[in-house]
């Protein structure tokens, strides 16, 4: 009796100490109390909570490892530690700890299905499949989310009909399951089958009028040409019901201004343009300096020496398409893919993933990383596209932004062949004001933090250009709408490949498309959208600064 009433007396005055913010003593007292014994999880509570409220994630993660052992069938701590690691940018330590647990449970079901999202997420697409199937055998509460998690799965993985068919799952199971009934629609989305999509945007809107996704969605799948289009009326109200959800009304921002400009309204378009993009400049924030630093230490690092020095000797001739974001690359990409010989791969997330995992910090490790390292990496990169595309004879890689990483693709693979697609500065920017591209993009959010950006990415482009133009066609998007056979000869000249006039049709072809362009590129060759920005030029502010060179 003794003991409990010392315990309890000393618990009570450390959580006093705690309280009152006298957390070192607090700290110390805790350590003192956590011995083997029947109250070493509650002291062990007691801590995690300290080192969370004091900001201190490795030290709560330590103690999240000590509960694991205290009480290694809990799934609570597991996922709490989980969750913490992957905060902390160890996920592979999430994964592990999970495995972890169930190796002691291998019919936990929730374990399985939290563990198959980190596997997506690593880029294990196939343990994720088999931790997704794994969790619905052993009777998941919710099967409806494993199916259409494992669609959206199989979507990553470029398989269209084995999503459809876990989205259908997931409807057999709950009908109204609003989940796979929007990735079903953006899949009817992605293969070009418009009034499917509609009809399934409808449904969703229909019984949530609340759902701005799906309005969003109808927004952009296809062109109004009536000023009196209810939808327009539709998305005012939206917008203003949705105040309480900055990043839902961000969307219906952008939604608006795209309907907007379809019937020409272009004032009232840039309004709405500009709030969407208020409302993402407070999640992010574009640092012009750090920015400009950031491009000078990749010229600085990536000079003629190190890519001389650290070429493979890999002879492999991946083709990666890049450029500025909403510069063409996707109206490229597809024409390609109407090709007999290239599968288009869409946004693959290969190439940053291993930079990522494979030579943290980056660049900064770069400048000592040696071919016979860089090798591995590239081989590994193959080896991933050779999975997702089992059969393709060339595959591009259209991820907009690797052309930051074009150093390091051209000394992996010193044969490759890079697409950039190049376009006018202003119209470039424009678009990119108009697409809610995400936080990660702090400089999208404002028109002349988009210049500035433009203009870097210019410079470092130039760069390249001079360290190995050889590899390097550009694609000017002015000039392949304008005159497109000359432009895509050339083009599969520079990728070793024969003229084929599917090219010029490539809206005719099945390709899925994953990107924003969606509609864009499905409606054929335009050049309307050349010289767009000339709508906007009286409502831009200081416009002086964006058409000076």
């Amino acid at each position: 009796m003794s003991r409990t009433v010392d315990f309890d007396t000393a618990f009570t005055e450390a959580r006093k100490l705690h309280a009152n913010g006298s957390f070192a003593e607090a700290e110390q007292a805790y350590r003192a109390m956590a011995t083997p014994g029947a109250n070493r999880e509650i002291v062990l509570q007691a801590l995690l909570e300290l080192y969370l409220q004091t900001r201190r994630p490795t030290l709560a993660a330590d103690v999240l490892v000590e509960l694991t052992e205290e009480q290694p069938d809990s799934l609570s701590y597991y996922a709490r530690l989980a969750s913490l690691l992957d905060g902390l940018g160890d996920i592979d330590g999430a994964i592990a700890h999970y495995e972890r647990l169930l190796k002691r449970q291998p019919e936990l079901a929730a374990g399985h299905f939290n563990v198959a999202l980190l596997y997506k997420r690593t880029l294990r697409y196939q343990d994720a499949l088999l931790a997704y199937e794994k969790a619905a055998s052993l009777g998941i509460d919710g099967v409806q989310e494993v199916y259409s998690n494992t669609g959206v799965l199989y979507s990553d993985m470029r398989r269209p009909a084995k999503a459809r068919e876990m989205y259908m799952r997931a409807l057999e199971v709950d009908p109204a399951y609003v989940p796979a009934l929007f990735n079903l629609a953006a899949l009817h989305e992605e293969s070009g089958e418009r009034e499917q999509a509609v009809a399934l945007y409808r449904r969703i809107h229909d019984a949530n009028p609340a759902h701005a996704d799906s309005l969003c969605r109808l927004a952009n799948i296809g062109k109004l040409d009536d000023r009196d289009d209810p939808l327009i009326d539709i998305l005012l109200a939206a917008v203003q019901q949705s105040s309480n959800d900055p990043l839902a009304q961000e969307g219906l921002y952008f939604a608006l201004g795209k309907v907007l400009d379809d019937v020409e309204l272009y004032e009232e378009a840039f309004t709405a343009y500009t709030s969407a993009n208020t409302l993402g400049s407070r999640r992010s924030r574009y640092d012009r300096q750090a920015a400009e630093q950031g491009f000078d230490q990749i010229i600085r690092l990536f000079d003629t020496n190190w890519l001389a020095s650290a070429q493979t000797r890999l002879k492999d001739s991946p083709i990666f398409i890049c450029g500025m974001y909403r510069s063409g690359s996707t109206l490229v990409e597809q024409m390609l893919g109407a090709h007999p010989a290239i599968t288009a791969g869409g946004e693959l997330d290969f190439l940053p993933w291993l930079i990522a995992h494979r030579l943290t910090p980056s660049p900064e490790q770069i400048e000592s990383t040696a071919a016979p390292h860089l090798q591995p990496i590239g081989e590994e990169y193959l080896a991933r596209v050779q999975e997702l595309f089992p059969d393709a004879e060339h595959v591009t890689d259209k991820r907009p932004d690797n052309f930051l990483h074009l150093g390091l693709v051209r000394s992996i693979f010193p044969s490759v062949r890079i697409v950039y697609t190049h376009r006018r500065r202003q119209d470039n920017c424009l678009s990119v004001f108009f697409q809610q591209l995400g936080e990660q993009l702090g400089y999208a959010a404002d028109l002349h933090d988009i210049d500035h950006y433009y203009r870097l990415h210019t410079r470092l482009m130039d760069h390249w250009q001079s360290s190995f133009g050889e590899n390097i066609f550009t694609v000017d998007y002015d000039q392949l709408v304008q005159t497109p056979e000359p432009v895509l000869r050339q083009l599969l000249e520079f990728l070793g490949l024969e003229w084929d006039k599917r090219c010029l049709e490539f809206w005719r072809s099945d390709n899925t498309v994953k990107t924003a362009s969606i509609w864009q590129v499905r409606e054929g060759l335009h050049t309307g959208s050349s010289g767009r920005w000339q709508n906007y030029r009286a409502f831009i502010p200081d416009v002086e600064k964006l058409e000076s060179d």
